[in-house]
């Protein structure tokens, strides 16, 4: 790696040339590192919700095909970025290189979790992901990954498990846009459904937006669900429906709030739930889509064929002090903590045959 290096990781784009990491075909994933470079070496991805349930999906929940499947992503691309989603997750491991020139603040030897999404981070993995059986997202995993120096990154806390950690952190700027979006309405206009709230993103969302002073209702796909739901008791209200439905989603949605809400999180890591989310959603409200799965053109024509007044925003992953914000809603809710570590275990993550919430992680 030369001297002349890009803070937005250009000089590591191989194919096609002249566009961001993100978007490109192919990184150069080179151990060497630049100037304002840091090389991290891996312990676990996080595979983002909409990636992993559309690999389980494709290969019938084999783990070794998905195993198979995402080594092949990375190989081929330098990066693990789902051709098919477009997304990818984020990763946890300990800095082993640091370049004179890099201002992310990390020293050789911190164990950090990367705040930006692994569709733009250089990767290599080189243990053939022997230690991981396919059968949910998160990926124990040796090879190094680059940082550039407009990456993210964040130490990882001494007083919570890596792999809980790594759960939260993936999805911490889903709590953190809630919370700024709900304190920014009026008093009488802070209702909020959250459309898949058992789920990773969904539950932060839920506690978040609950703190923010708003009245809660979480909507999920089955009974199971429902049932940690309520025992947590991070909602006021909890609603079956499938997200796909629009008109049933509405009709539970104003079932539980007397009203259409007046912020609609969609964490649902299945597509088709653009228009629903839009009719669940009052006049002058505003939908906030942290799901990869989202279909944008969908929920922009289908906001304008049911004439509705919303505004969209897209979750982008990142909010100051999203992190943080993460950590301590999960540190002062034991419920929520309960809810992550069930997932964890494996019981909740997507399956092929099941509309369950997930999250965008990117």
């Amino acid at each position: 790696m030369g001297n002349e290096t890009s803070a937005i990781g250009l000089h590591r784009v191989l194919d096609p040339p002249g566009v961001l990491p993100q978007a490109a075909w192919r990184l150069d994933p080179s151990p060497e590192i630049g100037p304002d470079e840091v090389r991290i070496a891996v312990e676990r991805l996080n595979l983002d919700a909409a990636s992993y349930r559309q690999l389980a999906t494709e290969h019938g929940g084999d783990g070794d095909a998905i195993r198979a499947e995402v080594l092949k992503i990375i190989e081929a691309r330098g990066k693990m970025h789902n051709p098919v989603t477009g997304s990818g997750g984020m990763l946890i491991g300990t800095v082993e290189a640091v370049g004179p020139r890099s201002p992310l603040g990390l020293s050789v030897g911190d164990r950090v979790a990367t705040l930006v999404s692994l569709t733009l981070t250089p990767l290599a993995i080189t243990d053939g992901l022997s230690a991981w059986d396919g059968r949910n997202e998160q990926v124990p995993a040796r090879g190094h990954a680059i940082l550039f120096a407009r990456s993210i990154a964040a130490k990882l806390p001494d007083d919570l498990d890596p792999a809980l950690a790594l759960a939260v952190l993936d999805v911490c700027g889903a709590p953190a846009l809630v919370d700024r979006v709900v304190r920014q309405r009026p008093g009488d206009k802070r209702t909020v459904a959250v459309l898949g709230g058992a789920g990773k993103s969904g539950s932060l969302a839920l506690v978040a937006a609950r703190r923010a002073g708003a009245r809660t209702v979480g909507v999920v796909p089955v009974d199971e669900e429902a049932r940690r739901l309520r025992e947590a008791g991070i909602a006021d209200d909890v609603v079956l429906a499938d997200a796909r439905d629009p008109v049933a989603l509405a009709d539970a949605v104003m079932g539980a709030l007397g009203a259409p809400a007046d912020v609609t999180v969609v964490c649902v890591d299945v597509p088709g739930c653009e228009h629903g989310a839009v009719l669940s959603t009052a006049d002058g409200g505003t939908v906030i889509f942290f799901s990869m799965a989202t279909s944008f053109a969908a929920a922009a024509l289908g906001a304008e064929g049911l004439a509705a007044d919303v505004t969209m925003l897209i979750g982008n992953g990142f909010v100051p002090g999203h992190a943080e914000l993460a950590l301590r809603l999960v540190r002062e809710e034991p419920a929520l903590q309960a809810l992550f570590a069930h997932r964890l275990r494996g019981h909740g993550s997507p399956r092929p045959d099941d509309p369950a919430a997930g999250n965008p992680a990117g």
